[in-house]
């Protein structure tokens, strides 16, 4: 399975943007580059793109603003560009819906392997063939690893990448307890990072998956260490 596609770079600084468009066309993606968030969400309709590298400071649409928009009609996943030091506008990328980020100054080839490593997860190239492939069910929620695709009682539900991996990887092992760290080494691949990534993301994979998200039965926190996936047929059945 191919792990390029189609690349939209969003970004105002023409320095960046061509290091970054030329490192990812060298890595085989077809990549166009727009300079400004109107234009880009314009692009995003007219021509879908497999994924989107953002940058949050953008003239007139900040970057928050183009990806709050993108995710409103679409699970792209997408890749931010931020400042270093600057965690507050990580966060808030990250509670927006971006799938990843990278700080400036970065290496490009750091970037496209970011890219790759998203788009190979959003694909679904990492899930297992054969009988381990068959569907994941808790209940009313199920995770079809093949299709790529989630429903809670019928209804399907839109997942970005990251959170479909990590709602994958949790009902794989049910009732065991993993620190943030953990979380960030098997979900992400990262061996290094901000675990806040993962705390962001299992806010918003509750927001989705639970009745009360404040009140979580099934995907819950372990104090003093981590999260734990709780099956609700297991409750129904006891």
């Amino acid at each position: 399975m191919t792990h390029t596609g189609r690349v939209l770079v969003i970004d105002d600084d023409p320095t960046v943007a061509e290091v970054v468009v030329r490192y990812l066309v060298h890595d085989g993606h077809e990549v166009e580059c727009v300079a400004d968030g109107p234009t880009a969400l314009r692009r995003a309709v007219a021509a879908p793109f497999d994924l989107v590298v953002l940058d949050l400071m953008l003239p007139g649409m900040d970057g928050l603003e183009v990806c709050r928009r993108l995710r409103a009609t679409s699970t792209v996943p997408i890749v931010m560009l931020t400042a270093l030091g600057a965690e507050t506008d990580r966060l808030v990328g990250l509670e927006t819906g971006a799938d990843d980020y990278v700080t400036k100054p970065f290496s490009p080839r750091e970037l496209a392997l970011r890219v790759r490593s998203v788009l190979r997860r959003a694909r679904g190239a990492l899930v297992p063939s054969g009988p381990g492939a068959a569907p994941l069910r808790d209940g009313d929620l199920v995770v079809d690893v093949v299709a790529h695709e989630a429903s809670l009682r019928g209804e399907r539900l839109a997942l970005t990448a990251r959170e479909f991996d990590l709602l994958a990887f949790l009902l794989r092992h049910p009732r065991r307890a993993f620190t943030r760290d953990e979380l960030l080494e098997r979900v992400w691949d990262w061996t290094f990072g901000d675990s806040s990534t993962v705390t962001v993301h299992v806010r918003r994979l509750r927001e989705k998956i639970e009745d009360d998200p404040t009140a979580p039965d099934r995907l819950v926190t372990v104090w003093g260490v981590g999260y734990r996936y709780e099956p609700a047929a297991e409750e129904e059945d006891a």
